[in-house]
C-alpha cells in the first residue's frame, strides 16, 4: 500500500523542484546581500543630551567617539563613563534592531537558522 502525501507535500515535477531550488538560491543572494549592506552601514547615537556621541557599524565595531569638552569632570568620571555605556548599548541595540527588521524583508518573515 502506498502512503498518500497531501498536494503539494513532495511528489512534485522535476520542474516545480527546479523553480523552488532557484527561489531559494536567489532568497539566498538576497540575504547575503543584505547582510553585506547592513555590516557596511554606520550608526551614530548620543547620550547625555548629545554630551557623548558614538559612531557604530553594522559589524558591532566601534569607529568614533566624541565627547563634548563640557561633560569633562576629573571630579565625576563616573558620569562620562555611564553615558559612554549608554550610547555604545544604544547603537547595538539600534544595529541589531534594523538588521532583524530588514532581513525579515528579505525572507519573507521566515526563521531561517544562521540568518
Amino acid at each position: 500500500m502506498k502512503a498518500r502525501l497531501p498536494q503539494g507535500m513532495g511528489g512534485g515535477s522535476p520542474q516545480n523542484m527546479q523553480n523552488m531550488l532557484r527561489q531559494a538560491q536567489k532568497m539566498q543572494e538576497n540575504i547575503e546581500k543584505k547582510q553585506s549592506e547592513l555590516a557596511e552601514r554606520e550608526y551614530v547615537v548620543s547620550s547625555g543630551g548629545g554630551m557623548v556621541e558614538v559612531t557604530v557599524t553594522g559589524k558591532h565595531e566601534v569607529k568614533a567617539i566624541g565627547i563634548n569638552p563640557e561633560v569633562v569632570d576629573p571630579e565625576d568620571v563616573e558620569m562620562l563613563e555611564d553615558m559612554l555605556v549608554a550610547a555604545l548599548n544604544e547603537a547595538m541595540r539600534k544595529i541589531d534592531e534594523e538588521s532583524e527588521r530588514e532581513l525579515q524583508a528579505v525572507t519573507g518573515g521566515l526563521n531561517i537558522p544562521g540568518f
